[in-house]
């Protein structure tokens, strides 16, 4: 049924992205970015709108495929659409790692006498236990979630603005410092912090799912995904400028989690709690959903025989839950989080979703431009740019 209109596909939006997705990663990213967190946040903006306008042409070109793996496939090859698809695994494979990592420094932060190790062993069990008892979130759930994340950012904000009105920053530099610091600022420097902060965007993507059950999906879907990029740019770009205006360096008690000592150093010890407790949860969800995502896509391409069909293929005929693939991806995320850093795990997720949105700008490149009886600048620059 065709009952989503604008609205609707932008609060979608949002909520598959996470109002608080900056939280987490901002202090890898301050350090990769040597304090230009705001400049690479708008950066990856940029890239992203570019990329949202490529989603929303072939959304209205393939209404019912709704992935980069289904647009590279048709419009470009179908070994291209392998590789895309194989990144978009890649990508979803990283995002329990991550979440994993942070969930056990987040709840460090409240039992610090358990060890790092005990926690990722607990967080793993409990995301794959989840699955394969075929718990998901529903929208119900996620629309209660980014509420309340939502009101953690308003309690940030307010913290902030008072904290900067009784100790402002000393001259007018200071201001504009999240933006520009002469001392550090450096091309590689901002494109590596960019390359990482990407992943305030990850899962706007996700719009495009919904073409069949949107009303005027030409039109809505790339005016969604639009809205829903520039919206989490500014919010996301206020939220790190505030931060880095209360914490002006680069160095924190623990990267994995600075914002959360942001947060206390604006607000106390209970804003230190609510943030921890709020991202924890976001996490938790964030985790174990993008698990599922990659049991459901190694199922399809079991499905597609692209790999044995026997194992991937499979359906646990209780749960309706491809019960091995929950189970291998749970296994490879026990070995990740003993393998790779949050920093590095982050900038690896992004190297799968970036695999994706280039594979799309690609079909939208070769469709709108290259194959198109009437062609025009804009079906040649968006794409490319």
């Amino acid at each position: 049924k065709r009952v989503l209109g604008l609205p609707a596909l932008v609060l979608y939006g949002i909520i598959l992205i996470q109002p608080t997705a900056p939280m987490p990663l901002f202090g890898a990213a301050a350090e990769k970015a040597q304090g230009h967190v705001v400049t690479a946040i708008l950066i990856g903006m940029v890239a992203m709108l570019f990329t949202a306008i490529a989603y929303g042409r072939m959304a209205n070109a393939y209404p019912s495929a709704g992935s980069a793996y289904s647009y590279v496939r048709r419009e470009i090859h179908p070994g291209a659409g392998y590789l895309v698809g194989w990144g978009m695994i890649f990508d979803y494979v990283m995002n329990p790692i991550i979440c994993v990592i942070w969930c056990s420094k987040a709840a460090m932060n409240f039992i610090p006498e358990i060890s790092f190790p005990v926690y990722a062993v607990f967080f793993v069990l409990l995301f794959t236990g989840m699955n394969l008892r075929g718990i998901e979130s529903s929208t119900r759930t996620n629309a209660i979630l980014a509420t309340g994340l939502s009101v953690v950012i308003a309690l940030f904000l307010g913290a902030a603005v008072r904290h900067l009105w009784l100790q402002p920053p000393e001259g007018a530099a200071a201001w504009i410092q999240p933006f520009y610091d002469p001392n550090t600022f450096s091309f590689s420097v901002v494109s590596g912090g960019a390359a990482l902060a990407v992943l305030t965007y990850i899962g706007f993507d996700g719009i495009s799912t919904l073409s069949e059950e949107v009303h005027n999906p030409r039109r809505n879907i790339l005016l969604a995904t639009v809205l829903v990029c520039i919206i989490t740019g500014v919010l996301a770009s206020i939220q790190v400028y505030m931060a880095q205006l209360v914490w002006p360096g680069t160095r924190f008690p623990d990267t994995d989690t600075a914002f959360v000592y942001i947060a206390g150093k604006a607000g106390g010890q209970w804003l230190f709690y609510t943030v921890n407790i709020a991202l924890l949860i976001a996490s938790i969800g964030s985790g174990s959903g993008a698990q599922l995502g990659a049991g459901r896509l190694l199922y399809g391409m079991g499905r597609d025989n692209a790999i044995p069909r026997r194992f991937f293929a499979a359906i646990n005929p209780r749960t309706r839950i491809p019960s091995n693939n929950i189970i291998l991806v749970g296994v490879l995320t026990l070995i990740g989080v003993f393998t790779v850093s949050y920093s590095l795990g982050a900038e690896l997720l992004n190297f799968g979703a970036l695999i994706a949105f280039m594979g799309v700008n690609v079909s939208s490149f070769i469709r709108d431009f290259l194959r198109a009886k009437r062609k025009t600048v804009w079906s040649f620059l968006l794409p490319l740019l």
